[in-house]
Parts: structure tokens; C-alpha cells; sequence
């Protein structure tokens, strides 16, 4: 019975369950089909947009980009990167939440919450975050903080009552990987609700590592986007999750200090 609840393996944010456990933003694509390509090929159920950067068409009154995706078969996680307070992050957050419905996903109250006044290095504010989701959560958001990976404030976001923790693998955009996997394993092994590895992601390998330590799901843009076959790149970021998180839950074998034999000692034929 174990076994059999490890393949079904449901991923799930709140009370909604999703397919995949890939999720992509939707900047720094070279254009606009370019993003649409890779979203297909990644198999992504989750989205993300930046509500504040979004480029919007002066004859629809929406973004390209929102236009040209199916969101009957996308979930749209609206995010409030560019906010660098609270109180930005928090009106970036109704907007967003105003673009779900305009969409058709009416009962959508996800709200990624980006708080980044460090323009220079991009980390995220613990006590904007903080701050914000207090906020949000009370008006009835799923919120999904992004944060630097300290596991003492991912503990008090959880406990306010955020949906996920999204804690960084490295700085945004840096193709950096996990550089701080002790964190990132406390972190993980601390929490009761899904943690999403976000950004610093580069490679397969790295999006690999993060589901074999536990991570529920990765959430990567950069790597896909900037990547000369962009959707190539997606394709091959879906198939790292697979295997990482097949590896996760077949349990990974011990590490050893010396070699051990494949074969037993006894039963060998005597050669002499």
C-alpha cells in the first residue's frame, strides 16, 4: 500500500492538485512564441507571470502573453516581482488576483510574493515577506513566498499560513544551482507544506538534485528561456524533475566510506 501511494505521488497546493511538478516563468524569452513552445513541451500545469512587467496591448487592454496562452489548461501563478515593499507586493497581488478572474480561473487566489529591495543582488526581504503574506493570507490569498533558504523564517510563514515556501537555489538568474543545500535540507525536512525550489536553477542536473533532496516541485525560467532551443531545454527540465523526484521516493542508497562487494562471499566457485 506504501508503495502503491508513492507512483500515485499527487502533488498538491492547497486543496488543488496539479500534474506536473515543473513550473515556468515566463520571462526573458527571446519572443513571444518562443515562451509559448517552451510552456507546451515543459508540460507545466503552473504559471507564472509578473503582473507589474507585463506588456500590455494598447488595443485589448491585456498582455500579449496572457492573451496567447490556453488557461483552460494552465493555472496562472500571478507573481509581484519589481515590488520592493510590502505595500507594493500587496496592491501587485490584487491586481493579479483580478487578472485570474478576467481569465476565467475565478476561484484563483494564488499570489507568488516576491519582496526584493536589493536591486543589486536580487535577495528577497524576510521582514517585507513577512509583513505581506500576514496581510494576504487574511484577505483569503494562497500565498507562496519567495525567500532566501532560512529554515526559522520558512517555519513562521508556514505558521501564518502559507501555502508553499519557495526558498532560492541561488540568486535569480545566476545559473548558480543549489548553494545551500544544509539549509535547503533543514528547511525541507522542517516543513508540512510543499517547498518549491526557486531560482538559480541552470542545468538538469540541478533541477534533478533539488527533487532527490525532497523538494516537492522547481519553479525555473532563465535557464529555459536563455537557452539556444529554448524549448528543447524545457523538455529536458520536465524529464530531470521526473527522474529526481522517482529517485526521491525509490529511496537513495546510503553513501559508504569503502567499497561493497555486488556479489556475496559465499557460494563462490573454488577455482583450484
Amino acid at each position: 500500500m506504501i508503495h502503491n501511494n508513492r507512483m500515485k505521488d499527487n502533488f498538491i497546493i492547497g486543496n488543488k492538485k496539479f500534474d506536473s511538478r515543473l513550473m515556468l516563468g515566463t520571462g526573458k524569452y527571446r519572443n513571444l512564441r518562443d515562451a509559448q513552445k517552451s510552456i507546451e513541451f515543459s508540460k507545466t500545469s503552473i504559471v507564472t507571470v509578473a503582473i507589474r512587467r507585463a506588456q500590455y496591448n494598447k488595443n485589448e487592454g491585456k498582455s500579449n502573453l496572457i492573451d496567447g496562452l490556453n488557461w483552460k489548461k494552465l493555472w496562472l501563478l500571478p507573481n509581484t516581482a519589481g515590488s520592493e515593499t510590502a505595500e507594493e507586493a500587496i496592491k501587485v497581488a490584487i491586481l493579479g488576483r483580478e487578472i485570474s478572474k478576467q481569465i476565467g480561473q475565478i476561484n484563483n487566489n494564488f499570489i507568488k510574493l516576491e519582496v526584493i529591495s536589493d536591486s543589486k543582488y536580487l535577495m528577497p526581504d524576510p521582514i517585507g515577506t513577512l509583513k505581506a503574506a500576514e496581510y494576504l493570507i487574511k484577505k483569503d490569498f494562497s500565498v507562496l513566498p519567495y525567500i532566501y533558504p532560512d529554515p526559522i523564517l520558512a517555519k513562521q510563514l508556514e505558521d501564518i499560513g502559507c501555502t508553499t515556501i519557495m526558498p532560492l537555489g541561488s540568486p535569480i538568474g545566476s545559473g548558480q544551482g543549489l548553494q545551500n543545500l544544509n539549509a535547503l535540507h533543514l528547511l525541507i525536512e522542517n516543513a508540512k507544506i510543499p517547498v518549491i525550489i526557486d531560482a538559480g536553477i541552470g542545468k538538469t542536473s540541478e533541477a534533478t538534485q533539488a527533487m532527490e533532496i525532497g523538494a516537492s516541485a522547481v519553479l525555473l525560467n532563465t535557464a529555459v528561456a536563455q537557452s539556444k532551443i529554448p524549448y528543447m531545454m524545457a523538455d529536458a527540465m520536465r524529464l530531470s524533475v521526473i527522474s529526481g523526484r522517482k529517485c526521491y521516493l525509490a529511496g537513495i542508497m546510503k553513501k559508504n566510506k569503502l567499497a561493497q562487494a555486488s556479489s556475496p562471499k559465499n557460494g563462490l566457485i573454488r577455482l583450484k
